[in-house]
């Protein structure tokens, strides 16, 4: 379950996103800021963050992750993974194995299925909230997407996210981030340490 919700998370983070010419002067302006910092954590330069999900309050989870491109890894008490653009690579330190998967499987396919994002079909606003930008997303109507309505907290100054809630199918799930850094992320951080782990159990899942 943490594993799913997390993958719905920060594939929705990755939705690419872009400005309406036909959009209000305010919505304009909110799809804008949202780009910028969309960029500087999905960009070529690569980011970093650490982030901690609470899902209506029943289940938390606290990691960091990293981005570059297609690339990416992530660490939890439990679960690590790390990603290079053609293996995912996954760590459950609690049963000791390793899971090996395509980028492309089929779990994936599934869950990105029921839970994608199209920036096109959400309306845009944006508040003063201080120090910090309030942008908040809802869908139109009979959009087919699990994503109903969003609100995300970008820093005025620096751009950087601060947090994301996001309305997954009847509940709510907020993902506070902090210790954001964007570039200077370097390829080996998403190598797999294989030989950390050859006393795990391995498990092979590619075709």
């Amino acid at each position: 379950m943490k594993r799913l919700l997390l993958f719905v998370v920060f594939l929705w983070l990755a939705a690419p996103s872009w400005v309406n010419a036909d959009e209000t002067p305010n919505a304009k302006q909110a799809r804008r800021i949202f780009n910028q910092t969309y960029d500087m954590v999905f960009g070529p330069q690569g980011s970093t963050l650490q982030y901690h999900v609470n899902i209506i309050g029943v289940m938390k989870v606290s990691g960091k992750i990293w981005y570059k491109g297609k690339k990416k890894r992530f660490e939890e008490s439990r679960y690590l993974s790390w990603s290079d653009g053609v293996n995912d690579s996954w760590v459950d330190l609690k049963k000791k194995t390793v899971t090996l998967y395509d980028i492309a499987h089929p779990r994936k396919t599934k869950y990105s299925g029921n839970f994608t994002f199209n920036p096109n079909e959400f309306d845009y606003y944006i508040e003063d909230g201080g120090s910090d930008f309030i942008i908040t997303l809802n869908a139109h109507k009979n959009v087919k997407s699990n994503i109903k309505h969003a609100k995300a907290i970008i820093d005025k100054k620096t751009r950087a996210p601060k947090s994301l809630k996001i309305k997954l199918l009847w509940f709510w799930t907020t993902v506070k981030i902090s210790n954001f850094r964007s570039g200077n992320i370097s390829d080996d951080t998403f190598t797999f340490p294989s030989t950390k782990y050859k006393h795990f159990t391995w498990i092979d899942e590619r075709k």
